[in-house]
């Protein structure tokens, strides 16, 4: 077996892995300005997708735009996640250079999608290809494949902790290659129940005092998960942005949910926000907390809420996930400050963040290795990728870490 990394190789974002020059393994966006893609140029027979999110499958689109039509197989949310962020982009950076597709080329995923459920064996580009439920968000899967020699097991994005919205991965097939996430490598997340309470007295207090919570999400899988939560202490929330769109989608695909009878009593729990007649202002005003994108404060209706609230000290903005570097999120929590709408403007509100990760720490990712050991392991999507196979080689697992553009030649015979 051959891999080709032309993405998510020492990085984090445009995860794409080329098999055996004809099945391809995702193909996501690196968010930056401008956007980055994967490297080279790529015509598979077959396209398998991880999950919904758009450093995995931001670019799909955009391998329709000549004459090849590759079969794109994946979960049924995840098909609907992809084109709900294919239609995002467009409305946001269509016909610029950084949306690498056109409305066609969105049309064309449609005619050419084909989904699965979870350990439903299919045969893409001449592999057998398996999905495992993989844990991160709703649809998320591993990727087994066989090409009859070698089995490569492609972890993708995983959690093996449980989360409101979906339960943690138990999935370990066998395998000869394990190709692993480590994106929180270096990292012990607290316990899940600790950050829940610690993020509900914050809320509840701050209700209490009088002001206004807003609590930027992204919109796959964070936003439904602080809805849950919401929901379960009767925390008064308002959810604005994609996540809605995204929160009624999940409602039409209850076996992919952990409890979609939890999930329907949180929708119903919500006030969902349309944007209209100023309708985001009198919000702004209310002692309720709004959940709401972008995540990291990079667009969309938190660049309203924010301001709207950013002088009364009594109010709170609560971040519940990472912060990349670079974006206003991050500069907010370490400045005080950041840039809305071309203007950098101080927020006297108080500013928190919780670890709400939907990835697997350190130990999860061990304990999903562990049962490798006589497997070569390859490490990816992650900020340090080189220095955890380090770690892993000095524990006694064979591993290493590919560099972008590496080939790598594979065997189940060593």
């Amino acid at each position: 077996m051959e891999l080709r990394f032309l993405g998510g190789a020492r990085e984090v974002g445009r995860s794409a892995i080329l098999v055996n020059d004809s099945l391809l393994l995702d193909y996501g966006v690196l968010t930056d300005t401008p956007p980055q893609y994967p490297v080279g140029d790529v015509e598979p027979d077959a396209v398998v997708a991880s999950h919904g999110h758009l450093d995995h499958v931001g670019a799909i689109p955009s391998l329709l735009s000549g004459s090849s039509r590759p079969p794109i197989h994946w979960t049924p949310p995840t098909r609907e996640l992809a084109l709900t962020l294919a239609r995002d982009t467009l409305k946001l950076h269509g016909r610029t250079l950084q949306c690498p597709f056109t409305e066609n080329d969105v049309r064309r995923v449609t005619q050419v999608s084909e989904t699965h459920g979870y350990r439903e064996t299919f045969e893409a580009a001449g592999h057998e290809v398996t999905l495992f439920d993989a844990g991160h968000i709703p649809g998320s899967a591993h990727v087994l494949v066989d090409d009859g020699e070698t089995r490569l097991f492609y972890t993708a994005d995983f959690h093996t902790g449980d989360q409101r919205l979906v339960s943690g991965t138990t999935a370990r097939p066998d395998a000869d290659v394990v190709l692993c996430e480590s994106t929180y490598s270096d990292v012990t997340h607290e316990d899940r129940a600790v950050v829940e309470e610690r993020f509900v007295e914050s809320v509840e207090t701050t209700l209490w005092e009088g002001g206004t919570v807003v609590v930027p999400a992204f919109a796959i899988g964070r936003t439904q998960e602080m809805l849950l939560i919401c929901d379960a202490y009767d925390i008064p929330c308002y959810v604005d942005g994609m996540g809605t769109d995204v929160t009624e989608m999940l409602r039409r695909h209850p076996e992919f949910v952990r409890d979609a009878d939890a999930l329907q009593r949180a929708t119903s729990h919500a006030r969902f926000v349309t944007g209209r007649d100023g309708q985001r202002k009198r919000i702004a005003d209310q002692q309720t907390a709004i959940v709401t994108t972008s995540g990291m404060l990079s667009g969309g209706p938190a660049m309203t809420y924010v301001p709207a609230i950013r002088a009364n000290p009594t109010n709170k903005v609560t971040m519940t996930g990472y912060q990349v570097q670079g974006t206003p999120g991050r500069e907010l929590l370490e400045t005080g400050s950041a840039e809305f709408d071309g203007r950098v403007l101080p927020v006297s509100a108080r500013v928190e963040q919780y670890d709400f990760s939907a990835h697997a720490d350190r130990s999860g990712i061990l304990d999903v290795l562990n049962d490798y050991r006589d497997a070569e392991i390859l490490v990816n999507h992650g900020d340090r990728c080189e220095a955890f196979a380090e770690e892993l080689r000095a524990a006694g697992f064979d591993a290493s870490a590919p560099a972008l553009g590496d080939v790598r030649e594979l065997s189940a015979h060593r």
